[in-house]
């Protein structure tokens, strides 16, 4: 094992689902290094402080919100890893920060739960649906342009009891987040990639440490999974050939065989008019991450996703 003088310190928002999330990481750490000694941190970050609060849909779909002061805490070395979902990570890498490793992805796909058991067909006409998500939006909308679609704030459980309080007619989450929490009895429905294509890294979680901090990288680099990471590079490669952060909706989804050494890669990616008009579908398949990635959001561009975009 690597020589650490000290535990090692894991940074963790104070939600259910971040808590459950490091605590998995300490888990696969500890399975693969016996006797590794870890103890968390709990840190406040400005998604934190809003959940509740009204927000602007491209305000909440802001990257950055919950990872900032987890990075600066990184970096003063208050902390020596911590753990994200990796959606919420921005495109670029963090100076002086690293992502260590990418653990083996859960279910990507993004789930309805709703009021009266109804799948996203049988919601009656003109149903409120609750979401804070752009990509989220367009896509149910291009599904069922009579949706009244609600902003929805807080954390998993808050958000699934709006629903069955009567708040909305039905929420739209991620599953992973959903599962990781025990709550999937609540699932109406797994929705179809088809009809709802995920984010770019949704379902992988990340684990950020200093890039020069080397013992740290060692004891990470056991329980990165390499399937995972080739799928969600090949979709944050899509998203950065768009330009990066952009706030229009943007779904990008890969898969990787584990049992190909090579990694043949296929990936759909889709850029979307916020009303779901305009729907621009791309796919292919590659054995670079990041060149299919930039390769889809190239066809894309030329199929029209420039001007969605702006």
């Amino acid at each position: 094992m690597p020589m650490l003088t000290r535990p090692l310190t894991i940074g963790t928002r104070g939600s259910a689902l971040a808590r459950w999330q490091t605590d998995e990481v300490i888990r696969q750490l500890q399975s693969a290094w016996p006797g590794l000694e870890c103890r968390t941190q709990l840190l406040t970050t400005s998604g934190d402080r809003i959940l509740d609060k009204p927000l602007s849909h491209a305000a909440a779909g802001g990257k950055g919100l919950f990872t900032e002061e987890l990075e600066n805490a990184l970096r003063s070395g208050e902390i020596d890893l911590a753990v994200h979902s990796l959606k919420d990570l921005p495109i670029d890498e963090a100076p002086g920060l690293t992502i260590g490793a990418i653990c083996s992805r859960q279910d990507a796909r993004d789930v309805l739960i709703s009021r009266h058991r109804r799948a996203l067909d049988a919601l009656p006409p003109g149903a409120r649906v609750g979401t804070c998500s752009l990509r989220r939006s367009a896509q149910l909308l291009a599904a069922r342009p009579d949706l009244i679609l609600l902003p929805l704030r807080g954390n998993v459980d808050t958000r699934i009891r709006k629903a069955q309080q009567g708040d909305y007619d039905a929420v739209v989450l991620a599953a992973a987040g959903v599962l990781r929490l025990g709550l999937g009895a609540h699932i109406t429905e797994y929705l179809p990639l088809d009809v709802m294509l995920p984010a770019p890294g949704q379902g992988a979680m990340a684990v950020q440490c200093r890039a020069d901090d080397a013992a740290t990288r060692e004891l990470l680099a056991a329980i990165d999974d390499a399937a995972s990471r080739a799928a969600v590079t090949a979709e944050r490669a899509f998203l950065q050939g768009l330009g990066g952060g952009c706030s229009a909706p943007v779904a990008a989804y890969a898969r990787c065989p584990i049992s190909n050494i090579k990694y043949q890669i296929s990936m759909v990616g889709l850029v979307a008019s916020t009303d779901g008009k305009q729907v621009i579908r791309v796919m292919g398949e590659g054995s670079s991450p990041i060149d299919l990635g930039i390769e889809l959001a190239q066809q894309a561009l030329a199929q029209g996703a420039g001007e969605l975009l702006r």
